[in-house]
């Protein structure tokens, strides 16, 4: 990890790899993480200014000499660097704690067993929350394995051991958060998400505020004392016959 203006800050020792960070702080004295989370740096080695933005030089630095990178992360036990994301790309809870959702959801499509996710929350919000689409193929693989019975993708997403499943997945994610920010509850959707719904771009992207809108009421579900969402599926079955059915979904605390 580095900036234009001042350098480079971070790198991987041989000894020392490890792939969930952009690397060892070179130097601690001129690296540090401010209250709203971002990586702010100096050092010996450093640009003059911006070329004909001498203004624009000068309001990137803190009143104490800093410069502002404009990127969020954390610095871990080890001394390494953990980049999230843009700062203003952060989400504030309630709690004045902000969390990076692009890069839970990165973190938490590592596993194999989901394919999709929307981290939720906001300045209202206690916890960020997660919906979760899972993948079918992989989940119905380990299902056959385990000797898991199902009928459809709706009936696949609501088994419990299925719950238990992706509940390791996403825990293991929580590990590597700051305390303030883990993921508290999630909930396995009833579909997969859908760019001819308009709920990704043609690109894959999560087109978040329409999804926020669109699952407002499942969202208020999993921010209150239910645990329970009645919605109606189109499901198709294994032998291909499809149909609609009326089910619930389940709101799983962490």
């Amino acid at each position: 990890y580095g900036t234009t203006e001042i350098g480079l800050h971070c790198v991987h020792p041989d000894d020392e790899i490890d792939h969930e960070t952009v690397g060892k702080v070179l130097n601690p004295e001129y690296m540090r993480i401010s209250e709203d989370g971002e990586i702010q740096v100096k050092g010996p080695l450093m640009a003059k200014t911006y070329f004909g933005d001498e203004e624009g030089w000068k309001n990137n630095f803190t009143a104490d000499g800093w410069f502002r990178t404009g990127d969020a992360g954390r610095i871990d036990e080890k001394g390494h660097l953990i980049f999230y994301d843009r700062l203003k790309d952060m989400i504030k809870l309630k709690n004045g704690h902000s969390f990076p959702p692009q890069y839970i959801e990165s973190r938490i499509k590592f596993s194999p067993f989901i394919k999709d996710c929307l981290v939720i929350g906001d300045e209202n919000k206690d916890f960020p929350s997660a919906i979760i689409v899972i993948d079918y193929e992989n989940v119905g693989d380990w299902a056959e394995k385990n000797h898991v019975g199902y009928t459809t993708y709706v009936d696949l997403s609501q088994k419990p051991e299925v719950y238990e499943l992706i509940r390791t997945d996403i825990e293991k994610v929580n590990e590597k958060l700051d305390p303030k920010g883990k993921i508290a509850r999630f909930v396995n959707l009833h579909k997969e998400f859908d760019a001819d719904d308009a709920e990704l771009t043609r690109s894959g992207k999560i087109r978040r505020k329409y999804m926020e809108e669109k699952y407002s009421d499942l969202i208020d579900v999993i921010y209150s004392d239910k645990n329970t969402y009645s919605v109606e599926a189109a499901v198709k079955y294994r032998d291909g016959r499809t149909g609609k059915i009326k089910t619930e979904v389940y709101i799983q605390n962490l």
